[in-house]
C-alpha cells in the first residue's frame, strides 16, 4: 500500500508545476500590454490660449498662430513644424485649440513645445513661459498657454520720449521768441553734452487758438513730436497729436487723442508735425540745426 502512495508523488509534483507555469504566463500578459501602452506617442496636442493682459479691443484682423515644434539643439531649425494652426479672426478668448500630427516623426529624446503668438496690427501678444509637451513626461492635452501684450514700436518711442522729458531740468537751456502778424511764438532749446535734444515751442494764434509742442531730436532730426491744441494758453487741450519715427525714418507712433479717445493720426498730419519740427529747429538754431 505504501508503495502505491509514493508512486503518485511525482505525478502530483508535475501537476503543480503545470499549474504554476500556467499562472505565470497569465500574469505576464498584462505587463507586456502596459509596457506597450507607455511607449505609445499621442497624435494630437490640445489646450487653451488665454490673454494675461489686453491693451485694447481686438480687431477683426487679429490672427492667432499656434505651432508644435522641436526645439532640441540637434533639431533642424529650417524644418517645418510638426503641426500648425492659424485662427483668423481671433477675437474671442479663452481660445481652445487641437492639432493633429504624425507620431512617427516624434523622437523620444527630443524636446517639443507649443508656440503661440497673437498679432493685431502693430500689437503682438507672446508667451512668457514655454509650453513643453509630448516627451520627457510632459502631457499632450490640457495645455495652458498665456499670452501677454508687448509694447509696440510706437509705445517704446513714446516711453523713451517721456524719459527725455524728465531729464530736461538737468540740461542746458536757451530761449528765443519771434513775432509775426497775428502769431506770437516762443521756444526753449535743451542741450546735453553740446547736443541738441529737445525743443519746447509755444505758439499763440490769437482767436485761432494756441499750441504747445514738444519736439525730441536724434541726429538732428525730429524723433518724437507731441502737440497740444488749446483755445488759449490757460485752457485744457482739445486735442493731443503724437507722432514718432524709428531709426529708419518709418512712422511708428501715430496718435490723435480727443477727450481721452485715442484714434490713429493720419500720415499727412504726422508729416506736418515732422515739418514743424524741422522748421522750429532751423529757427531756434539760426539754421545751424544743432
Amino acid at each position: 500500500m505504501r508503495k502505491m502512495v509514493l508512486s503518485l508523488i511525482p505525478f502530483a509534483v508535475l501537476a503543480l508545476a503545470g499549474c504554476n507555469s500556467s499562472s505565470s504566463s497569465s500574469d505576464s500578459a498584462p505587463a507586456s500590454a502596459s509596457t506597450a501602452g507607455a511607449a505609445k506617442v499621442a497624435n494630437e496636442v490640445s489646450g487653451t490660449v488665454t490673454l494675461h493682459s489686453q491693451a485694447q479691443a481686438l480687431s477683426p484682423k487679429a490672427s492667432l498662430s499656434i505651432k508644435l515644434v522641436d526645439v532640441s539643439s540637434t533639431a533642424d531649425a529650417s524644418a517645418p513644424p510638426l503641426a500648425l494652426k492659424l485662427i483668423t479672426p481671433a477675437t474671442q478668448f479663452p481660445q481652445p485649440f487641437a492639432m493633429s500630427f504624425d507620431p512617427a516623426k516624434v523622437k523620444q529624446n527630443d524636446i517639443y513645445v507649443v508656440q503661440a503668438e497673437l498679432s493685431d496690427g502693430d500689437r503682438h501678444y507672446t508667451m512668457k513661459i514655454q509650453a513643453l509637451v509630448l516627451t520627457n513626461g510632459n502631457k499632450s492635452d490640457g495645455i495652458a498657454i498665456e499670452l501677454s501684450a508687448e509694447q509696440t514700436a510706437g509705445e517704446k518711442a513714446l516711453a523713451a520720449f517721456t524719459d527725455v522729458q524728465k531729464q530736461l531740468g538737468a540740461m542746458k537751456v536757451k530761449s528765443g521768441t519771434k513775432l509775426d502778424k497775428d502769431v506770437s511764438r516762443s521756444w526753449q532749446v535743451f542741450r546735453q553734452d553740446n547736443e541738441l535734444k529737445f525743443i519746447r515751442e509755444l505758439v499763440d494764434y490769437g482767436a485761432k487758438g494756441f499750441t504747445s509742442t514738444d519736439y525730441a531730436y536724434k541726429n538732428g532730426k525730429p524723433w518724437v513730436v507731441v502737440q497740444q491744441t488749446k483755445p488759449n494758453q490757460g485752457a485744457k487741450p482739445t486735442a493731443i497729436d503724437r507722432a514718432g519715427w524709428d531709426d529708419n525714418g518709418s512712422l511708428v507712433l501715430k496718435q490723435h487723442e480727443v477727450n481721452g479717445n485715442v484714434q490713429v493720426l493720419d500720415d499727412s498730419a504726422a508729416a506736418g508735425l515732422q515739418k514743424q519740427g524741422l522748421d522750429v529747429l532751423n529757427l531756434a538754431t539760426g539754421g545751424k540745426d544743432k
